[in-house]
């Protein structure tokens, strides 16, 4: 089978293999690298034009800076206003799919499934227009609310399909079981298969609350000004009209990049039982 463990390979592959590894791994790390660095260099460095050199002292007050000299902190509660929510959302309305696709025989089933897998092969960027007219129709253009209304919309499809397979993998005599004691459908979802989903729901929890953090398309499209924008968005502003600050760019965005980087860490664990979850058979 290919590809074949790296133990059972030559010893010249191994070897060239062990050479490989470091140097895919700095050129994978030599961006973040460059932001890290930038984000404590002082701003005489780069108007000298030192952009890749070391710095010539470590301005760590870039940190306090970003925050005295702009809203990144309102930012940030915005993309928290989006981010929480959605995944809320999201995972509330894709067990309930899941379960129903997944649980429930019923003629179209398939094509309701197949509904709700379609729309993530779409492209996102021929959405934009109707999407933003949508929400200016509804009264929702430039709102957190309406943001994380069109996220919830957007990331069910392909939670749902994550859930509907997690879920017909799950022994299907533990819900017959129940029916059989006269236990209710709703009863069965919330007592039976919820408590057994829960390494698949802190799975697309952080998939989902990183997909969301991250955005910068629709957040630029929807939303405009520090009142609603998410940090994504927000990071442009910290630049003048006519200098560039990299350097508190580069500030706002290792800050912008720690709550998803420690909610990874904090559901780690879980994260990775979800996703092997039924690998192993």
């Amino acid at each position: 089978m290919f590809p074949r463990p790296i133990e059972r390979t030559s010893p010249t592959t191994q070897w060239l293999y062990a050479a490989a590894l470091p140097v895919a791994l700095i050129l994978w790390l030599l961006p973040l690298l460059g932001v890290a660095l930038t984000s404590v260099r002082p701003a005489g460095d780069l108007a000298a034009g030192n952009y890749f050199g070391w710095p010539s002292s470590f301005a760590w007050s870039n940190y306090i800076d970003v925050f005295r000299n702009s809203p990144i902190a309102q930012y940030i509660l915005n993309s928290f206003k989006v981010t929480i929510p959605t995944v809320i959302g999201v995972v509330a309305l894709s067990t309930m799919t899941g379960f129903a696709l997944g649980v429930y025989k019923f003629r179209s089933n398939l094509l309701i499934f197949f509904l709700f897998v379609a729309g993530n092969f779409v492209p996102f960027q021929i959405l934009m227009i109707p999407v933003r007219d949508l929400t200016l129709n509804l009264g929702l253009y430039n709102t957190t609310a309406g943001l994380a209304l069109f996220h919830i919309a957007f990331q069910t499809g392909f939670c749902t399909l994550f859930m509907r397979n997690f879920i017909r993998a799950l022994p299907r005599e533990l819900i017959e079981a129940a029916r059989v004691e006269g236990v209710t459908e709703v009863r069965i979802f919330w007592f039976v298969v919820l408590p057994l989903m829960r390494p698949a729901i802190a799975a697309l929890s952080v998939l989902v609350f990183t997909f969301i953090w991250n955005d910068y398309f629709w957040a630029t499209v929807l939303t405009q000004g520090a009142a609603t924008q998410p940090v994504t968005a927000g990071l442009y502003s910290l630049n003048g009209q006519w200098v560039a600050a990299w350097h508190l760019v580069s500030a706002g965005s290792i800050v912008a990049a720690l709550p998803p980087v420690l909610m990874f860490f904090l559901m780690q664990r879980h994260f990775i039982a979800g996703l092997t979850l039924g690998a192993v058979k």
